[in-house]
């Protein structure tokens, strides 16, 4: 069910500032849209020339703080799923894209001691079960996903989660 979270996640990084803002990662004329593939191809066009094609030569975006602010629009996270991006690391996110991008399955992480670390085509590897995140011969740890969040993950998302755990009463 769902394209759900792996036990590890490896690739190469791109990274965003401070402050990446929900209608950056998608404009709000293009909400009329909930297929991932459709999203995606508008995904952080306001950032010029090449968006989103460039971001689809990676992996995994990094991030600094504050990561999804602004406007509270579940397309932002499936933008970003729609590109083949695998994970988000960021030293902090907003609250309302934080809980979207876990109903939309996307596998997302706080670990500000990344963003310090990492360059824009470095690659880092994610080991969601041991809470490590390894770059450069160099490890850092984030909080655990509990386990109730892990199996949303899991299962590709929320509506995948309560597919999988529904129960029929049978008659009516």
């Amino acid at each position: 069910m769902g394209n759900g979270m792996q036990s590890t996640i490896q690739g190469r990084v791109f990274k965003f500032g401070d402050n990446v803002n929900s209608d950056i990662i998608i404009a709000g004329r293009y909400l009329i849209y909930i297929e991932p593939e459709e999203l995606a191809k508008h995904a952080f066009e306001m950032l010029g020339e090449g968006f989103p094609a460039k971001l689809r030569e990676y992996d995994i975006l990094v991030a600094g703080r504050n990561f999804g602010c602004g406007s509270a629009r579940e397309q932002a996270s499936t933008a970003i799923k729609g590109l083949g991006i695998k994970a988000v690391v960021a030293a902090s996110f907003a609250r309302t894209f934080y809980r979207n991008a876990i109903n939309d399955g996307l596998t997302i992480v706080e670990c500000p001691e990344v963003y310090a670390a990492v360059k824009e085509g470095d690659s880092i590897s994610i080991a969601l079960a041991d809470g490590k995140i390894a770059h450069a011969g160099q490890e850092y740890s984030f909080p655990q996903i509990p386990p109730s969040v892990r199996k949303i993950l899991e299962l590709g998302g929320l509506a995948n989660y309560l597919k999988a755990n529904a129960t029929t009463t049978g008659g009516a």
